[in-house]
């Protein structure tokens, strides 16, 4: 609830500053993105591409444009300047879920230890809910863009999403001591032994996190555009997966990689 709370504040503010440049007359625009997630987190070693491929999900968002070139209360384009030409801001709600595994050397069939049982045990899942803002730049001018000048307008993004993440740990491990409960994430001794205690915390997690990206969309219509986005999001946290080992060899933030397809419609 508390998590729900926050993101309510976030979203009524992102809703502020667009009412806010609504009253100013610019165009709108609205969409839809879907498209595959690759989660980076602590399973597996940070740079094992087997797991960080393994880990993957989906992602879909609802997200909204300013279209500063258009002035939808006139029908015409805005004041002729260099912002307004090649600058949109963009608002997003948006989720998307993986499935987290260990992936890779350690849990090869060749290794056979309990510690490699441990991780082949243990499971989760990431589960994210964003609210967000970014900034888009568009090297080519948006007018001409709209004017069918040309089909393609590649754009590079900056932003900053509030996120809600809802975590889940799970183990099917099955120790040999008869005094370990099956199932039970609170004991360690059904996990990793070089971790340390309290590494695993599968509680909702509220964190800031910086996404950039870079894209293109294609005229479809005078009044619809898809676009491919391929966007890098860096959470301000390292428990967005409910999990933080601190090992030395994998002591980063989680962060994703998500490509998403979308269609774009201009509102006025």
């Amino acid at each position: 609830m508390l998590s729900l709370k926050y993101l309510t504040v976030v979203f009524f503010f992102l809703l502020g500053i667009n009412l806010t440049y609504s009253q100013l007359g610019f165009s709108h625009e609205i969409g839809v993105i879907v498209g595959p997630v690759e989660f980076r987190s602590d399973f597996g070693s940070r740079f094992e591409e087997e797991t960080n491929l393994g880990n993957s999900g989906i992602g879909i968002g609802i997200i909204h444009y300013i279209n500063f070139a258009y002035q939808a209360d006139c029908n015409c384009y805005s004041t002729d300047n260099y912002f307004n030409d090649h600058f949109k801001l963009r608002t997003e709600v948006s989720w998307n879920k993986t499935i987290l595994d260990h992936h890779g050397f350690w849990v090869r069939p060749d290794k056979v230890s309990d510690n490699a049982d441990r991780l082949r045990g243990h499971h989760g899942v990431a589960e994210n809910f964003d609210i967000g803002m970014q900034l888009e730049y568009f090297p080519k001018s948006i007018r001409s863009f709209q004017a069918f000048s040309y089909k393609f307008a590649p754009f590079v993004s900056l932003g900053i999403h509030y996120t809600s993440s809802t975590p889940k740990a799970s183990t099917d491990y099955v120790s040999p001591n008869p005094d370990v409960i099956f199932g039970d994430i609170t004991d360690p001794r059904n996990f990793y032994s070089y971790w340390e205690p309290g590494s695993i915390r599968p509680k909702n997690i509220n964190a800031w996190s910086m996404v950039t990206s870079v894209g293109v969309r294609y005229k479809l219509t005078m009044l619809s555009d898809l676009m491919l986005d391929l966007r890098w999001q860096l959470y301000f946290s390292d428990w967005i997966d409910g999990f933080n080992h601190q090992l030395s060899y994998n002591k980063f933030n989680d962060w994703l990689i998500w490509l998403n397809f979308g269609y774009i419609y201009y509102l006025n």
